[in-house]
């Protein structure tokens, strides 16, 4: 019996032994592979990369390796630091080099017609007709008004004031009218035959008013230019209107 142990244990640490010695040949063969190769360090990904991740989240997927120069593209980095303020343009998978080529601006990924959200907002929709966003003239990346009215309630009369100045449009969807044919050959612009959705960037205050007022209210936005000045909210109302 004790044998037949000291048999098993002798197979088990030739085994280890084996594999350690197996091991350490392979990761020589690496360096013997480099040796008397010009190498430089660059960060290669290790784990996959999702479009769109940005450069500063990537510590955990990518590793500084050194790589024989002639095989090295231009554009490669050895620092994440390199990349800072970018976002991946597509998936990177394991085993690519990190390449400034495939990282991009986060504006760069935004939809055509749309703008980034700044930071601290978030982006509410309100549908509304032509009429109630100047003749659907309103864009992503303009600063309109928004003004609320409020049916009579109660002891309160009808009333309008304005809510809010200079807010952010970050998208506009709802396709015009087809020009109309004017006078001339020229073709005059035509307003939308529908509804537009309007997306806007506003704080929590203001999304929960936008929100209330269209379930019980009606909206309308005004295009501001850069230098309107911002007003004070007031109100006119059916019973003291304001001259």
């Amino acid at each position: 019996m004790k044998i037949r142990i000291f048999s098993a244990l002798a197979a088990l640490i030739l085994a280890v032994t084996g594999a350690v010695m197996i091991l350490g040949y392979v990761n020589g063969a690496d360096q013997r592979a480099l040796a008397g190769t010009k190498t430089r360090g660059v960060l290669v990904v290790t784990k996959q990369i999702a479009a769109g991740t940005p450069s500063a989240t990537m510590a955990d997927s990518v590793t500084l390796k050194a790589v024989p120069i002639s095989v090295i593209p231009s554009g490669t980095v050895d620092t994440l630091s390199a990349l800072s303020g970018s976002v991946a343009a597509v998936d990177l998978v394991p085993g690519e080099q990190l390449l400034r080529s495939r990282m991009v601006k986060p504006s760069s990924l935004l939809q055509a017609g749309t703008v980034a959200v700044p930071k601290g907002l978030q982006e509410l929709t309100v549908q509304l007709g032509p009429d109630r966003v100047v003749g659907g003239r309103v864009k992503a990346g303009d600063r309109v008004g928004i003004y609320v009215s409020y049916p009579k309630d109660g002891q309160r009369s009808s009333r309008t004031s304005l809510a809010y100045d200079q807010i952010l449009v970050t998208n506009v969807q709802g396709a015009p009218a087809a020009p109309v044919a004017a006078a001339g050959g020229s073709a005059a612009p035509a307003a939308p035959t529908g509804a537009l959705l309007v997306t806007l960037a506003v704080q929590s205050a203001q999304a929960t008013r936008a929100v209330f007022t269209a379930e019980f209210g009606s909206l309308w936005i005004t295009l501001e230019s850069s230098d309107v000045p911002v007003g004070v909210p007031r109100e006119m109302d059916l019973d003291t209107p304001i001259p």
